[in-house]
């Protein structure tokens, strides 16, 4: 169970540090799903992300204080070349499409390879169709995301980063379940030890569930 403390207490005790990418393509609204989580804050006016940018919250989850250290980048292709140093070390990602524009979508198979070919093979990753604000423009519709996530076997969800709606849910989806994980590989590695073995850390199956609870701090960002 997850819950949230205030947007940034300096003084609090860290007992894990996640971080989470977010990608997809350009002006999907990874940047204001980010804003949304991180400061609760949302702006019509934004601009398109230069470099990378990470911001944090702060949340417990069964009783342990976790740091959510979220990193956002352009998903232009000339920012390409900083994928390797962008995913390494994370251990969740939200893969982003706009419902609206059916060709984000369709690029979700490129950017769930080059995530799979980077990044840790046990990350968590939900799939997230955003502005369903915008539904009467809909041109994705639900059931395809269900089927391709369920298919890859992906969290997924559908969110409004205007409207606050399932921003809070995805991220507490994706950082219980690799609480969970990273609890489990815990007991584990003492298990084997105890018994004199050396850990085997797998990972398993992530599945598509339904909403989640709740995330806290503030930012931090370093852009080029």
């Amino acid at each position: 169970m997850a819950s949230g403390g205030g947007y940034g207490d300096a003084s609090q005790k860290i007992d894990y540090v996640f971080k989470v990418v977010l990608i997809g393509d350009s002006a999907v609204g990874k940047s204001q799903i980010l804003a949304r989580f991180a400061r609760n804050e949302f702006s019509l006016d934004s601009k398109a992300t230069i470099g990378v940018e990470f911001q944090t919250r702060t949340l417990v989850i069964q009783h342990k204080s976790v740091k959510a250290q979220i990193w956002d980048t352009a998903g232009q292709e000339r920012y390409r070349a900083v994928t390797s140093a962008y995913y390494r070390g994370a251990v969740g990602a939200l893969l982003v499409y706009d419902i609206t524009k059916r060709q984000t979508f369709d690029h979700i198979p490129r950017w769930l390879e080059e995530l799979r070919a980077h990044a840790d093979k046990n990350i968590v990753i939900m799939l997230i169709g955003n502005k369903t604000d915008l539904e009467d423009q809909r041109a994705v519709p639900t059931e395809d995301a269900k089927e391709f996530a369920q298919k890859e076997g992906l969290f997924f969800l559908e969110t409004s980063a205007m409207e606050a709606r399932n921003v809070e849910d995805a991220f507490f989806t994706v950082l219980t379940e690799i609480f969970n994980i990273v609890n489990k590989k815990n007991l584990a590695a003492g298990d084997d030890q105890a018994n004199g073995n050396s850990a085997s850390l797998t990972g398993k199956k992530i599945l598509v569930p339904g909403p989640a609870q709740v995330i806290p701090e503030k930012k931090a960002c370093c852009r080029s």
